[in-house]
């Protein structure tokens, strides 16, 4: 096997994996060598195949003579593989339909010719094929249909926008560290570095990569200088309006991005942080001594007070909610293909008990942020309304955060919550989020 067909049948097992329920992390981690030369290139294929696998899938029930009877899966895996690399890599056509032959004959001699075959028609019917699948409307979006559908509901005018935003590639964020530099000044290291970046309007400590790289190429980051995050997760300083000295929760704190992003741009903070698994509670405190901020890290379940806290009211809590991840999708594609609809009801339920159970740690005249990565109304909104009606002391406040131009929202209530995500005419390229802060009024 040569060592470039091999890593096409690496990212075919990458992608089967996530098909049979891995997470996209752990498909790349246990089937792509991390040392090949060509590991980069694989994962450019795997994420690329699971953004567009539903209009691949159309086109490969067109091209097959007999629609109804599919490959054994690997061989289906491959042709994927092979499919996506000539709709939307840059690799030449010869090499990547021969490569793709070459991965088949490595799992079964006899089905290097069927691959040959049909990647061969779909170069000699391209246009007409890419045409008949815009009827199917999950090839078109490249969501599943239940997604789609709750898109729909929730974003009437946006949700074509929405999935289409979602079907690309995400921008590279940085946040610089307050306490250690000034954002022009890291800029210009970035610069010298050779690498182009440019400086939104907010979040102030925010800058947008022109082109992605290795964080070992980033000026500081292993002491901790600058790190990794999209702006729309920067945005939970403003929104939680933590004031130097106070006593900080934050119940669903790994991998830490939130945390370290609070501590650098206010002093002195008690940081109390929760993560009940303790694999990513080991991630959340090399976060945080790499970003040396200082902070207790309980391996707790949140919800279940009387087993960690102490009595000590909290004045700010920040419950960045477990959710469907509909927000970031564009960083996790596996997400299209592992949610399913009965997880929205789970996730609503815990995000309901961790406010319910978090509420009274807080200190009269105390502020608690609920976050969530998610653009479905159910995790948000609704949810904050749902906990305002059962909750006679919890108060709403404004959010000093915009809502991004050219969206319709006039269901929700901009002085309440927000939700941001990249926008059509392409003022603002983050991920979908949301949040609302509450004051307890006594």
């Amino acid at each position: 096997m040569s060592r470039s067909d091999a890593i096409r049948n690496q990212a075919a097992r990458a992608l089967l994996a996530v098909g049979e329920g891995r997470s996209l992390d752990r498909a790349l981690s246990d089937e792509v060598d991390a040392a090949h030369a060509q590991s980069g290139f694989a994962r450019a294929l795997v994420y690329t195949a699971l953004r567009h696998a539903w209009s691949n899938a159309a086109i490969l029930r067109r091209l097959r003579s007999e629609p109804g009877r599919a490959p054994p899966p690997r061989i289906n895996a491959i042709l994927t593989i092979g499919l996506t690399e000539l709709r939307f890599l840059a690799t030449p056509t010869h090499a990547a339909v021969n490569e793709s032959v070459e991965a088949a004959r490595r799992e079964a001699a006899t089905s290097a010719g069927f691959v040959n075959a049909l990647l061969r028609r779909f170069l000699r019917e391209r246009v007409s094929l890419e045409a008949a699948i815009n009827g199917d409307r999950e090839a078109r979006l490249e969501h599943p249909a239940w997604l789609i559908d709750r898109l729909a509901a929730d974003w009437p005018s946006e949700f074509a926008h929405l999935c289409q935003a979602g079907n690309k590639p995400a921008p590279m964020w940085l946040r610089v560290d307050a306490r250690r530099s000034s954002r022009s000044d890291y800029a210009q290291r970035l610069a010298a570095a050779g690498i182009e970046s440019r400086p939104p309007v907010t979040p102030d400590f925010a800058l947008c990569l022109r082109e992605a790289v290795s964080v070992d190429q980033l000026p500081g980051f292993e002491s901790g200088e600058v790190s990794v995050q999209d702006a729309a997760a920067q945005r939970v300083v403003d929104a939680l309006d933590a004031q130097p000295g106070q006593r900080v929760l934050d119940a669903c704190a790994a991998p830490g991005g939130k945390t370290a992003a609070i501590a650098e741009r206010t002093a002195k903070l008690q940081c109390v942080t929760i993560e009940r698994d303790s694999v990513r509670a080991q991630r959340l405190r090399q976060s945080l001594a790499r970003c040396r901020v200082d902070a207790a890290v309980l391996i707790e379940d949140a919800t279940e007070v009387q087993r960690w806290w102490d009595g000590v009211p909290f004045d700010r809590i920040l419950i960045d909610a477990p959710c469907s991840g509909t927000g970031v999708i564009r960083r996790h594609p596996d997400i299209k293909h592992l949610r399913r609809p009965a997880d929205i009801a789970v996730h609503v339920r815990d995000q309901a008990r961790l406010l319910d159970a978090l509420w009274p740690l807080l200190a009269p005249g105390g502020r608690l942020t609920y976050a969530t990565c998610s653009i479905l109304r159910d995790e948000n909104d609704l949810q904050i309304a749902g906990f305002c009606r059962r909750t006679p002391n919890a108060r709403l406040l404004p959010l000093a955060l915009s809502f991004p131009p050219g969206m319709d929202l006039t269901d929700v209530d901009a002085a309440m919550a927000v939700a941001l995500w990249q926008n059509p005419s392409g003022a603002r390229d983050e991920d979908g989020f949301f949040y609302a802060s509450l004051q307890r009024s006594h």
